[in-house]
């Protein structure tokens, strides 16, 4: 049976001289190598970048500020409404917790923002001069807190209380040093009041969903998450 003559392999060659037709087919191999590889690649980061904008966060919907913004700020604007300066604890209406966090559309907290509440007393009544300065001077109507790294805030406060043509709700303002980056008003899940409120009915599908939390049961009385998303 006649022995077959195989080619020597590569590593049985001498050092290719220049021009060497071997040496030039496996450089052109390795150069399309790489150009295919950075043609897989390049479609995968497209679609990376596409799927993080695709999960941007929709804005909170803006509303009205309405007329009873404080006309000048209580010397107590701390996160307790319930206790005004050195007044005996507000008794009235129901004690609640409202807390949620504060982020950018692209999820980031808003660390150093400030959220400012708003609402009227147990009676419907606010603080300013407006509304006749009637409201009880034990409940504080008004407060403040500065978000930590979490973006997190968290009020105590009453649960909100129907006045003449609106119903309950919560006012709230979100702060970025000089800037106001959002003005809306947070609104109870299953009221029956929001179906009669002007303002409430003016909004979308999606946007009664961003505005309008229940209570639940917690281990210190009944909470509302309410999350915030702001044009940073």
């Amino acid at each position: 049976m006649p022995l077959l003559h195989l080619p020597p392999s590569p590593s049985m060659r001498g050092p290719s001289a220049p021009g060497d037709s071997t040496d030039h087919t496996r450089r052109t191999l390795l150069q399309r190598s790489a150009w295919a590889a950075a043609w897989v690649a390049t479609p995968a980061v497209v679609q990376t970048a596409w799927a993080q904008g695709a999960q941007r966060l929709q804005p909170t919907p803006s509303q009205t500020e309405g007329p009873f913004y404080p006309v000048a700020l209580p010397a107590d604007s701390d996160a307790d409404l319930l206790r005004n300066g050195a007044l005996q604890q507000y008794a009235e209406g129901q004690p609640v917790w409202v807390e949620g966090r504060v982020t950018d559309t692209g999820g980031t907290p808003l660390a150093g923002g400030v959220v400012e509440i708003w609402q009227c007393d147990a009676a419907g009544h606010y603080h300013h001069p407006g509304d006749g300065g009637r409201a009880a001077q034990a409940f504080q109507g008004f407060g403040r807190v500065t978000l930590g790294r979490d973006g997190r805030y968290r009020f105590r406060t009453i649960r909100p209380a129907p006045y003449s043509g609106r119903t309950p709700h919560i006012h709230f303002k979100v702060r970025l040093a000089q800037r106001e980056l959002l003005t809306t008003q947070m609104y109870v899940a299953g009221d029956p009041g929001n179906a009669r409120d002007f303002l409430w009915n003016r909004l979308g599908e999606a946007g009664r969903a961003a505005l309008t939390v229940p209570f639940t049961p917690s281990s210190d009385g009944p909470r509302a998450e309410f999350a915030l998303v702001v044009q940073a």
